[in-house]
């Protein structure tokens, strides 16, 4: 068995019910197992969909249950204008198809079929763009759009129109839609015709509606985070597969807990000897690079080409004929080779071999 319990609850608890309490999926999906008789109460299998869990009653799911729940499909995808991430219709193009192998980035281990029922986790509308997560995990839809759910999304949005302080105050806190007043959201302004949202409810058409009541006209919205989850360098039109780790931090956020919305990369975390208040010693990955990739540039103040000075301390004349600088004595005339045979480089010109004559042979006696 991969999953079992037992309840300690004094009350008896719909079986489906007790599952999403616990996170282990959803009242539907927890249905759809019972009715594959892959959920047992107290080692039978259960049948009845709606049977209540006793105190005392351990409940387990089945191996076959696990895998079916560990094989749930979860992407996140970088949405173009013109897509619907709803239900289309006539005429319209479903945002699920862009899910195809030929727009993956990166690599995944499975690509969603036809078969798999993937549901938007928070709709973006057909004239907007960015960050839409589709899956087929019920828990993870309960913790981001879920009615207890308090999890932020996080949008750029291009506007026309005279952006004052007041407006951004009506629309931080102040305005109402349907009769029903808005929750407070965070509204920064980001460049003359930019404005930053932080809302933590989507209702229809939310964001266009608030700057309309404020003569605002939206040209471009585009969300770039929800949750924990950020769009990042995700191309336009591309998707990939949501991780393990993404996903628990997804149910964290959704249960309230303060999650970062995106880990540092590693050229971005501190140092252990580069804390604040502490000088970081000098290494030699600290040194220019001129003067570290090649043997013998590891003093700048040596030249790095060019004739040396003589023994006297002075400089020799350029090439091309330039004169030496002023104070500087002339340098000596260079001696002239001898013909014949090369002395040699290493021993100099006093240890030239000389040719010696042919030696007299004597007959022999």
């Amino acid at each position: 068995m991969a999953w079992t319990k037992t309840y300690t609850g004094d009350e008896p608890l719909r079986i489906n019910k007790w599952l999403a309490q616990e996170g282990v999926c959803s009242r539907r999906e927890a249905d759809a197992l019972i009715e594959k008789g892959l959920i047992e109460l107290d080692g039978k299998p259960v049948t009845v969909a709606g049977e209540r869990v006793m105190k005392g009653q351990t409940l387990s799911l089945t191996d076959a249950a696990s895998r079916r729940l560990d094989n749930q499909l979860s992407v996140v995808l970088n949405k173009p204008v013109g897509y619907v991430s709803g239900t289309p219709e006539p005429g319209e193009i479903p945002a699920i198809r862009l899910i195809s192998a030929e727009n993956l980035s990166g690599s995944a281990h499975a690509i969603p079929q036809r078969s798999n029922k993937m549901a938007p986790l928070g709709r973006l509308d057909k004239d907007s763009h960015g960050l839409l997560i589709l899956s087929e995990d019920g828990v993870l839809a309960k913790a981001i759009i879920g009615p207890l759910s308090d999890m932020d999304k996080e949008y750029l949005v291009k506007v026309r129109g005279d952006i004052t302080p007041a407006k951004v105050a009506l629309l931080r806190h102040g305005l109402e839609l349907d009769g029903r007043q808005l929750r407070p959201a965070d509204v920064q302004q980001e460049r003359s015709n930019t404005l930053r949202f932080i809302l933590k409810e989507g209702r229809n058409r939310q964001i266009r509606r608030m700057c309309e009541l404020v003569e605002l006209r939206v040209q471009d919205l585009q969300r770039i985070r929800v949750g924990p989850i950020a769009l990042a360098g995700l191309p336009e039109g591309k998707w990939r597969p949501l991780g393990a780790r993404e996903r628990a931090a997804l149910l964290a956020a959704g249960a309230g807990e303060d999650v970062r919305s995106r880990p540092a990369r590693r050229e971005e975390r501190p140092r252990s000897d580069e804390a604040p208040g502490r000088e970081r010693p000098r290494t030699e990955r600290d040194r220019p690079r001129t003067f570290r990739d090649k043997p013998g540039q590891g003093r700048p103040d040596k030249p790095r080409s060019g004739p040396k000075p003589d023994r006297d301390g002075g400089k020799p004349a350029r090439a091309g004929g330039k004169p030496a600088r002023p104070g500087t004595k002339p340098a000596a005339a260079p001696t002239p080779k001898p013909e014949g045979n090369r002395p040699s480089a290493l021993k100099g010109d006093k240890f030239k071999r000389t040719k010696l004559p042919p030696r007299a042979r004597k007959p022999i006696k």
